[in-house]
């Protein structure tokens, strides 16, 4: 019998039987918790013995193992066919648990890729977060918004296509229209093919050629052409346009200057090196096409603890290269991964071609690889650093706020809620939640005000706060009878009106489903406004139950230079001074309270001024209101066209668009 020292083994003889007989064969195993969590995810050649491995000595596992065993209940495991099959499975299954004890490339779905709509007639390049198969050409994952941007703007600097952050359709189809192109055009960084004339779709295309051919690091095919274009233009004597194209030729000439970095060869390849502490680690990428160096990113692992060098490159290699927009035929790494053979033909499989993984030892490739470790040991000590300083500030205005507001503990969980409207109109609640002094997204939620008519914040907070601790004794199972069940005035709990005494004390009763984790309450409630909404919600945590939790006002000074804290009952504010930690946090706190209420007031007040007429009109449905107003861009342009405009519009007919000009 295996040495099962879990203390989540609910039956360790009936676990080690089934342990027994888990076959000899390809696969991936998941280990779970005693909830059924999915804890670890990993594959092997022969599923028994390695699972079997995890309970023998424990003097023989990593610490972070060790704790993964612990917790350890129950297991699944999916047969495969090959190894390889088993790496992807077993890649997938990680994507989509994101297990604890997994190291993880951290915000993997939200790396920027640049596209290029290829498929367009006048093809635009901008930065996206997802890869389609829509006929467009992509390179990436880059690790943030800001590297893009700056690729972005050098390419737009190089080869003047469309501004990747200031051309839309609807702009584009304006300038058009008008016959006259924008600034981009007067400064050199458009061609202008919005307006006719100006440009062929033959040059603006090989624009967009030579960007695709920028990115992929074959630049000194651009600068022959370039260079055989500048003499022609010489020889006819257009010395506007030589000029014009020997600027083009110095700029990317003096960028790829600073490329070049491997004297022998046009290699594409990437070079992969990793910077590891504490628990932490960061993997420096850089990327080298025609020997030339065209980008280098940083990304963050999670999980990464204890956790093996060779384990944590396989890792890397198959989240990070799964959603890669293209693969070269060299990655050059420090050392090699686990299953190395395994991984090259999965990536020969998503490539295309031939890709070797290669481990230099002296020479050029070793050399860039030296560096690229020196970069992420780097970018590790950076991050070290800010998460250090965030950290420090975070608990020095924690504990100045449970000195200010005399809290029993430090407030870790802090819940802040805004109210928005426009003249009593579409008004809307949010709440936002900060944990340890740092937003927490997926927490934040918004409510839609149902019974409070008109500009009146006190009663719409106090109906915010109404539903979201009804919640909160639904998940907790503690749902009491309304005490104002006869008040027309207050809202109904936010169960689906259940007249059903027993459906209110468990809404389970009546097969709802309750969201857990409106059960997890705050250690301190902040609400935008002064004295009334603190009082107005003081009186309705009293009235649910939930008293004890701490509330306060937090308002803008008289000249809106400065934070007053109001907390319920008391007679004068407590006035943050501007040197105050505590200030610094509560701003931050309010206005992304305001930022995401506001958001969902203006994304509610659009939907009823911008498609509530269109909706009205007969034979108008949702895919002709969304080409008319992709067309036109606002109902002022609509009244402004002709039936003909109209009628020209994809998916409308005459008919329609005369009773849409009519009702207009």
């Amino acid at each position: 019998m295996s040495k099962l020292s879990s203390n989540a083994i609910h039956d360790p003889q009936a676990f080690d039987e089934r342990l027994r007989n888990v076959p000899q064969a390809p696969g991936v195993y998941l280990w779970k918790d005693a909830n059924g969590k999915i804890l670890y995810v990993g594959k092997s050649k022969s599923l028994r013995e390695r699972m079997r491995s995890y309970f023998g000595a424990p003097r023989g596992l990593s610490g972070k193992t060790r704790r993964l065993v612990a917790q350890i209940a129950d297991f699944d495991y999916i047969l495969t066919t090959t190894e390889l099959e088993a790496l992807v499975l077993e890649m997938n299954l990680i994507k989509q648990h994101r297990p604890k004890y997994n190291v993880l490339l951290k915000d993997d779905k939200s790396y920027p890729y640049i596209k290029i709509t290829l498929q367009e007639t006048w093809p635009r390049i901008f930065t996206t977060r997802k890869v389609l198969d829509d006929g467009a050409r992509y390179f990436g994952p880059f690790a943030s918004a800001g590297s893009v941007r700056a690729t972005l703007k050098l390419l737009n600097k190089l080869f003047h296509f469309r501004p990747p952050f200031d051309c839309s359709d609807v702009k584009f189809e304006r300038h058009r229209k008008a016959g006259k192109p924008c600034m981009y055009y007067d400064i050199r960084r458009c061609l202008g093919p919005c307006v006719p004339g100006l440009t062929s779709v033959e040059e603006y295309r090989k624009a967009i050629s030579d960007a695709c051919l920028f990115l992929e690091g074959k630049s000194e095919q651009i600068l022959r052409e370039l260079r055989h274009k500048m003499q022609q233009a010489a020889d006819t004597l257009e010395f506007e346009r030589a000029a014009y194209l020997r600027d083009q030729i110095a700029a990317l000439e003096k960028v790829l200057e600073r490329q070049r970095v491997l004297k022998t060869g046009a290699t594409d390849q990437d070079v992969i090196a990793f910077a590891r502490e504490d628990g932490s680690a960061v993997v420096q990428v850089f990327f080298v096409r025609g020997g030339k160096l065209i980008g280098a990113e940083p990304f963050t692992l999670e999980g990464t603890d204890d956790t093996d060098s060779r384990e944590l490159i396989t890792q890397f290699l198959t989240q990070f290269y799964d959603s890669a927009a293209s693969i070269p035929s060299d990655i050059v790494l420090a050392e090699h991964p686990e299953e190395a053979e395994i991984i090259e033909r999965w990536l020969e499989q998503k490539g295309g071609h031939r890709v070797s993984i290669t481990v230099p030892r002296r020479g050029e490739k070793k050399q860039l690889l030296d560096l690229a470790a020196r970069n992420a040991a780097q970018k590790l000590d950076e991050l070290r650093l800010k998460w250090l300083n965030t950290s420090q500030r975070a608990i020095g205005a924690l504990t100045e706020l449970q000195q200010l507001l005399d809290l029993p503990g430090l407030p870790h969980r802090i819940e802040c809620y805004d109210i928005s409207n426009t003249q009593g109109t579409h008004t809307v609640g949010a709440m936002v939640v900060f944990v340890g002094g740092a937003p927490r997204k997926s927490d934040y939620r918004r409510f839609k005000i149902k019974t409070v008519a008109g500009a009146n914040d006190v009663a719409a907070l106090q109906e915010v706060l109404r539903r979201r601790f009804r919640r909160a004794q639904q998940a907790q199972g503690e749902l009491v009878a309304i005490a104002h069940a006869g008040d027309a005035h207050q809202p109904p709990p936010d169960l689906a009106d259940a007249s059903d005494p027993a459906a209110l004390a468990d809404p389970r009763a009546e097969g709802q489903e309750v969201d857990e984790r409106w059960a997890e309450l705050p250690d301190l409630i902040i609400v935008d406004g002064g004295k009334p909404q603190a009082n107005a919600a003081q009186a309705v945590l009293d009235e649910l139950g939930f008293g004890h939790l701490p509330v306060v006002g937090a308002a803008k000074g008289p000249n809106r230079d400065r934070f007053d804290l109001q907390l319920p009952g008391a007679p004068a504010p407590i006035v943050l001074p501007r040197s105050s930690t505590a200030l610094h946090l509560v701003q931050q706190i309010d206005e992304e309270a305001h930022r995401f209420a506001i958001s969902y007031h203006r994304n509610l007040r659009g939907k009823a001024t911008f498609a509530s007429p269109l909706a009205e009109i007969p034979g108008i449905g949702p895919k002709r209101k969304q080409a008319l107003l992709k067309r036109f861009g606002s109902l002022d342009a609509m009244r402004q066209a002709s039936v003909e405009e109209l009628a020209a519009v994809p998916g409308m007919t005459h008919r329609a668009a005369e009773e849409l000009k009519r009702l207009l």
